[in-house]
């Protein structure tokens, strides 16, 4: 079977020309519209002051976000991160998409966590409980179609 990387790797260089803290930026923003309600109500406080990592290791982009002033901010690589979650592109997918549960893909080594652990699980179990605004039902869906597609080597 070949190898998911060598497929991805190469269509995905012109995201690898960005530099890390404009990735970071711009997922922050859209989190910040996507969770906005449950900001407001305090549910992501246990991040305030703190740094996390999501890094997609198959097509080498990583995410560097923390919580200040009850806003999710984007960060560059210049300061190391309290905790981090690793792993493919398509295990990301699939748990944005809500088709693969964090505790599956973890226990099947499809996502990795490093560092604090407790504020990766306090993450997690955020993550396991939020549920999108109606309004962003359409990002939900056009996630659940990319989850969907199969690339070379997986299953």
């Amino acid at each position: 079977m070949p190898d998911p990387q060598r497929f991805l790797y190469p269509l995905t260089f012109p995201l690898r020309l960005v530099p890390g803290v404009l990735h970071s930026r711009a997922l922050a923003g859209i989190l910040n519209q996507v969770m906005k309600e449950a900001l407001a109500e305090g549910e992501l406080d246990f991040l305030e002051g703190r740094r996390m990592a999501i890094e997609i290791d198959d097509i080498g982009v990583r995410y560097r976000l923390g919580l200040t002033e009850g806003r999710i901010r984007g960060y560059g690589d210049d300061t190391p991160p309290d905790s981090s979650i690793s792993g493919g592109l398509h295990e990301f997918l699939l748990l944005a998409a809500r088709r693969e549960d964090a505790d599956t893909l973890f226990f099947q080594r499809r996502l990795r966590m490093s560092g604090d652990t407790e504020l990766g699980l306090y993450l997690k179990n955020f993550l396991d409980a939020f549920e999108p605004p109606e309004k962003y039902q359409p990002l939900m869906r056009a996630l659940e179609k990319m989850a969907s597609i199969r690339f070379p080597g997986k299953s």
